[in-house]
């Protein structure tokens, strides 16, 4: 009798919890269109996600905080924040509840709480006007960049995609584009509508009109004849490399500012969280936001180095098979990467250990880097293996990089990980652009020399990170409680 007692509580409180998650999710949705006002649980979006979802986020959430953060909870501050007079802005409802719980008693309600907590996100003049933005290139990075900036529509809008550039622009080219757009056979099949307008070269996807042109050269291009203007373009094709390359952008009518997704020469490289300060936005109108590898290692360089100081190390990336390399053998014009990507391991170079030093000029001549290309579609690990200045321990490391990950400048970059079973296919769809695995983490007896590993969708993940520096770029960030 006790245990189907026991049984039934449990699942009686289960269903409780389903139907606060129902309520949650349904003032995310009113939150993001009817104020643009977007909720995340630290860091993990709110958007599309099912009520199971939504437990679990909370399950880990209180693992990372080691408070009970309850769905109870957030959902009736999510309510309360519905109410409210703030201006468009993005909200981590997770942190609002983790000190809702430690600080309850010096408030009279939650509404009190969070009138004290948002106080600076009233002021009106802080709304923003959107930015057009023009993909120069629909790759792996391209349409991924798409369907996120589609997907963060909404009243307060930052990015507005308005157009993508491609070689064809035939019927047979949209229509096949637009496929290309709607499933992927790593990501999944994109929530929302693509429907293709032939007639006007465009496709449209969730309500939004994205004009398709044909394109050789980027200054042949009249952005103005399409209603574009002021756009910045995320050129994505990896051919433009070069400040004089990408300038070529700048000529077209309509554009003012480029952003690479791939290292650049002579252009500032950022990381997003780490360097993006150090800007000069006024007079600078060309960037670079990296590799999506040395976007995976310099959160966790900058926290190690900053705290115990980085001799020396050698960073081995395990890396997914990207474009350039041969479905089979063939010819190729780089050493190894002509081989099957499908049946070997490829071992390679990767130019992360020095671009890391762009970002962090402190670790200049002090790392080493290479990189094995594995027969995974997506999904990347960095081994980092440093010698320190100071001694520490696993316990101590892990305990910085998780402060790092819930508190300042890099919660967006840095995902902690507890999971033992972690593997590569399940930090597909993360967020942040480094995955700390923190069961996996080495410390030699001496304490001074340490080995971490940090998983990286180097598609996703990365992504984010454009897409963030984007919005730096173009100062069409929204207010945020973080």
């Amino acid at each position: 009798m006790d245990t189907e007692l026991s049984y039934e509580k449990v699942l009686q409180l289960h269903i409780k919890k389903e139907r606060a998650a129902v309520k949650l999710q349904s003032k995310v949705g009113q939150l993001l269109y009817d104020k643009g006002i977007e909720l995340v649980l630290f860091r993990q979006s709110l958007i599309d996600v099912t009520i199971s979802e939504i437990l679990n986020l909370h399950e880990y959430a209180g693992e990372v905080v080691n408070k009970p953060i309850d769905v109870f909870t957030t959902s009736d501050l999510a309510d309360i924040i519905l109410s409210s007079d703030i201006v468009p802005s993005k909200l981590d409802i997770g942190k609002l509840a983790s000190e809702w719980i430690v600080e309850q008693d010096a408030y009279s309600s939650k509404a009190d709480f969070l009138t004290f907590k948002l106080k600076n996100l009233k002021d009106s003049s802080s709304e923003i006007s959107p930015r057009d933005v023009v993909l120069y290139g629909f790759g792996r990075i391209g349409r991924l960049a798409a369907r996120e900036l589609i997907k963060q529509a909404g009243k307060g809008q930052q990015l507005r995609l308005r157009a993508i550039v491609t070689r064809g622009s035939s019927d047979a080219d949209i229509i096949k584009r637009a496929s290309l757009l709607r499933s992927d056979s790593v990501h999944g099949s994109f929530k929302g509508t693509v429907v293709e307008d032939l007639e006007n070269k465009a496709i449209i996807i969730n309500g939004q009109i994205v004009k398709m042109i044909d394109a050789s050269n980027p200054e042949d291009i009249d952005y103005t004849q399409h209603g574009i203007t002021n756009a910045l373009i995320i050129d994505n094709t990896g051919v433009f490399t070069t400040r004089e390359a990408l300038s070529r952008h700048l000529q077209a009518k309509g554009v003012s500012k480029v952003l690479l997704t791939a290292p650049g020469k002579e252009v500032p490289n950022i990381v997003y969280g780490i360097n993006q300060g150090l800007l000069d936005l006024e007079n600078e109108n060309i960037f670079s936001a990296a590799s999506c590898t040395t976007n995976a290692i310099s959160p966790i360089l900058k926290v190690v180095n900053d705290k115990f100081g980085v001799v020396k190390g050698h960073i081995e990336t395990v890396h997914a098979y990207t474009n350039d390399q041969n479905l089979l053998d063939n010819m190729h014009k780089k050493p190894r990467r002509g081989r099957s990507a499908a049946i070997n391991m490829v071992i390679t170079s990767t130019g992360a250990g020095n671009a890391v030093t762009k970002v962090i000029p402190e670790l200049k001549d002090k790392l080493t880097a290479n990189a094995v290309r594995v027969p995974t579609p997506n999904g990347s690990l960095a081994i980092l293996s440093l010698e320190l200045a100071k001694k520490t321990s696993i316990e101590e490391i892990n305990a910085v990089i998780k402060d790092a990950a819930l508190n300042g400048d890099l919660v967006n970059q840095i995902y902690y990980s507890f999971d033992p079973e972690l593997v590569s296919s399940d930090i597909i769809g993360n967020t942040c652009c480094s995955v700390f695995d923190s069961n996996a983490t080495i410390a030699s007896l001496d304490g001074k020399n340490i080995v971490l590993y940090a998983w990286y969708d180097n598609e996703f993940g990365y992504t984010k990170q454009v897409i963030r520096l984007a919005k730096y770029i173009t100062k069409v960030r929204r207010a945020i409680y973080y």
